[in-house]
């Protein structure tokens, strides 16, 4: 095994458990190395500490193993074992009659960084965003198929969009083990609401599995009122407003394929269509000019940051997004807002969104506090993997 040599006093972080190197740290290593290589991560003495994925990038070695010795020859199946545990012990596990979508692998949060792995009733997708975790894909669909009582029989490779391109164009995605499933579009179960995913050309794996619960609190302020979801992709928030009784709905999204699965998914939850009107137009745009207002507005956009040289003008759009939403919110009525940007921290998006009310000029309060959902976990020494903020609003 090739090796990473690290800077003297670079190795703190990974004592306290972080899971990346970054290239600053690097002090010297092997020749030779190539991109998803195991490396054995040694310190500024030459103390081995940990073991990871190389990749030529700002992320130099993505750990999966910390200590002297190599890791076990299963720690691939360890790891994926632990995480089944936890969705077992968040309730995920045996109430298919209720939920039968959720992430079964959170990256870093489940030891297993660089992969995502999406649960889509027998589907499982496999979303590598490190090269090194996508060379051990064989390894990763054959300890899926075979953990008991997951109920997987296929496991699709969805990884093309978060890999280099160099790397990315001597691939495609597809089927990767199992039973190969020719129809791309699947019906899943989310809190007793049903959806249609497309796991092989939606966007992520096919859908949010992250805002499952925010949507389910959106379900309790719902009935009797009136709901704009804008960025609505799939009509997630709009599909629990709706069965929880909110009198109108409208969603909006600038993709008509989005709009028109919002629509698929009202129809295929038995839902009235007349309370229900998707516009397939700009967000921004129609939040200046739409002259209707309601008692609660959905704000949960795309990421507008990828990268930090990217985060000021994502944090003034932000702003701007969130300014025009409120105008749209009826006096006591609710902003529920997100941002997916991991380059934004929870201080910095709260901080945005204290200047958006300011060019409002509407008073506020803060009802809640919002994150991704349990079963898209966070190391307590990786924050990084604590990306969706979101926060509920009374706008006065």
């Amino acid at each position: 095994m090739r090796e990473i040599k690290l800077k003297k006093g670079r190795e703190e972080s990974i004592n306290r458990g972080h899971s990346w190197i970054f290239s600053g740290a690097v002090y010297d290593q092997s020749k030779g190395i190539s991109d998803g290589d195991r490396v054995a991560v040694l310190d500024g003495t030459g103390k081995r500490i940990a073991t990871g994925h190389f990749q030529d990038a700002s992320i130099r070695v993505r750990l999966f193993h910390f200590g002297s010795k190599n890791p076990p020859h299963d720690w691939i199946d360890r790891a994926l074992a632990n995480a089944w545990q936890l969705r077992q012990t968040l309730g995920l596990a045996g109430h298919a009659e209720r939920t039968t979508a959720f992430r079964l692998v959170h990256g870093e949060g489940d030891r297993l960084p660089g992969l995502i792995v999406d649960i889509y009733g027998s589907v499982a997708v496999l979303q590598a965003h490190s090269i090194g975790m996508h060379r051990e894909r064989e390894s990763i669909a054959a300890a899926l198929l075979g953990l008991e009582g997951l109920g997987v029989s296929t496991v699709f490779d969805k990884s093309t969009a978060t890999l280099p391109e160099r790397y990315a164009t001597t691939i495609a995605d597809g089927h990767l083990a199992g039973t190969e499933v020719t129809e791309a579009d699947i019906v899943v179960l989310e809190n007793g609401h049903r959806f249609h995913v497309d796991f092989t050309s939606g966007q992520k794996t096919g859908f949010f599995l992250d805002q499952r619960d925010n949507r389910d609190l959106l379900a309790r302020y719902a009935p009797g009122r009136t709901v704009l979801n804008t960025f609505c992709y799939t009509g997630g928030f709009s599909v629990y407003a709706l069965a929880a009784g909110a009198t109108q709905v409208t969603s909006i999204d600038a993709s008509a394929r989005a709009t028109e699965l919002a629509d698929r998914n009202i129809a295929l939850n038995e839902l009235p269509a007349e309370r229900h009107v998707s516009l397939t137009e700009d967000v921004m745009s129609l939040l200046k000019t739409h002259e209707a207002d309601y008692d609660i507005v959905v704000v949960d956009p795309p990421a507008f940051a990828k990268s930090f040289k990217n985060r000021h003008k994502a944090v003034q759009a932000y702003k701007r997004l969130n300014a025009s939403a409120m105008q749209r919110v009826r006096p006591g009525g609710l902003l529920f807002t997100f941002s997916c940007s991991a380059v934004v921290d929870r201080e910095l998006f709260e901080n945005t969104i204290v200047a958006a009310g300011l060019e409002a000029g509407r008073p506020a309060r803060i009802l809640h506090r919002l994150s991704q959902g349990a079963d898209h976990p966070v190391n307590l020494y990786h924050t990084e993997g604590s990306y969706l903020k979101g926060l509920v609003l009374e706008i006065g």
